[in-house]
């Protein structure tokens, strides 16, 4: 099946290179962007985050963080790198990976399989679930962010959804025009390119991704896949 541009990562995320100074997702590179987030594909998410943890161990001692702070670890580490953010009152179920100078904001609840790479922030009452936060990428204030991948410079403006479920739990659909062309995946967010800003209260349906540079204004609800500096008001 032939895709658009705005499918694959080298479009989306062009200013991410390998190796880099720190653990980054290596993302798809012959396939669309969204196959990472599918369990059962080759170097998916969840494989890399297992191989990550299992790999890294932590650089800073979890033990010594404020007792407001807590951990899940019955099903794999946190790992939080030295330099990270970790403000009060914060909860993560691992496996998951926060990245050096994240900023993890009190009240975030950080999920299994988040993978929240430097400089990143997940804001308060921000949950992130299963998910790509990439370099400089911010979900700040109330977010749902689920299944999804966000880009560099990506910022999510307060109360924004990123929905990851249809409402009869089926096949996620990406819609291509006119077209209707099944991801293959039940559970299926958004992918957002470098630079997308998504102003208060929007939400993305299922499926939905978004080429560098566009703008979702407040209010709004975007479904589909569309280009670069598209705008959506």
């Amino acid at each position: 099946m032939e895709w658009p541009r705005e499918a694959f990562s080298e479009t989306l995320f062009p200013s991410l290179s390998h190796p880099a100074p720190e653990p980054i997702p290596i993302l798809p590179e012959s396939q669309p962007s969204w196959t990472i987030l599918d369990k059962s594909s080759a170097n998916s998410l969840q494989q890399q985050m297992d191989k990550l943890v299992s790999n890294h161990s932590n650089s800073r001692d979890l033990k010594k963080l404020p007792s407001s702070i807590t951990l899940d670890e019955s099903n794999g580490p946190v790992i939080i790198e030295q330099s990270a953010i970790v403000e009060p009152s914060t909860h993560f179920i691992g496996p998951c990976y926060i990245g050096n100078e994240a900023v993890i904001r009190h009240g975030a609840y950080v999920r299994e399989y988040s993978w929240i790479c430097s400089t990143a922030v997940v804001g308060h009452a921000s949950e992130v679930k299963h998910s790509i936060l990439l370099p400089g990428a911010k979900a700040p204030h109330f977010n749902y962010v689920g299944d999804s991948i966000l880009g560099k410079a990506v910022n999510l403006g307060a109360g924004v959804k990123l929905s990851n479920l249809r409402n009869d739990g089926e096949e996620v659909f990406l819609r291509i025009g006119d077209d209707r062309r099944p991801s293959g995946l039940r559970k299926f967010g958004a992918i957002l390119g470098e630079g997308c800003q998504l102003g208060c209260n929007a939400v993305t349906n299922p499926g939905t991704i978004l080429g560098r540079n566009s703008t979702v204004w407040p209010n709004v609800t975007v479904t589909g896949v569309h280009g670069e500096n598209s705008n959506h008001r």
